[in-house]
């Protein structure tokens, strides 16, 4: 009989840390959440790109809808518009949406790096047409508390990259 209570609350037991254990999708959110903040830096671009090469960029990450959301939104020196991007977790997957002014909107899931400091997207699929290019790819490595780069590629009519890296500082 006492061999079945240990071996029954061996059992519970590793079923509760099972239970509480994060997900990789969760702890890549969570490490996303620690950009949530006000951020402004430079972008250069592979090949060069003369509307963004050089520019000042000012990028806000906040958390919405009651913490399942991340908004990421974009503002570039020259250019009207504002980019915005969401990320979020759909059941075990990590997901980025990119409302993008190719006007589409490709997903993308992501996965953090075996070091623990970069959260990367690849292409899952996309809606909207393409014949303006489409995002293919972002890349979130986190420096620092206060420093972070991100590498975003954009795939030109025709399947040729544009390689944009935006290194940023912390505003607050």
């Amino acid at each position: 009989m006492k061999s079945h209570r240990l071996m029954l609350s061996v059992v519970l037991l590793s079923l509760s840390t099972v239970a509480f254990a994060q997900s990789d999708s969760q702890k890549s959110f969570d490490k996303l959440k620690t950009l949530t903040g006000s951020w402004e830096g430079t972008v250069t671009t592979v090949p060069q790109q003369s509307e963004a090469m050089g520019k000042p960029v000012q990028i806000s990450l906040r958390g919405t809808s009651m913490g399942n959301a991340l908004l990421h939104e974009m503002k570039m020196e020259g250019r009207p518009d504002d980019p915005i991007t969401m990320l979020y977790l759909d059941n075990d997957r990590l997901l980025l949406t990119h409302y993008c002014d190719a006007g589409n909107r490709p997903r993308m899931v992501g996965k953090m790096t075996p070091d623990g400091k970069t959260v990367e997207f690849d292409f899952l699929d996309i809606a909207g047409g393409t014949e303006h290019g489409h995002m293919h790819h972002a890349v979130f490595t986190v420096i620092d508390a206060n420093h972070h780069t991100e590498d975003w590629t954009y795939m030109m009519p025709g399947d040729k990259p544009v390689n944009a890296h935006i290194d940023l500082q912390r505003v607050k």
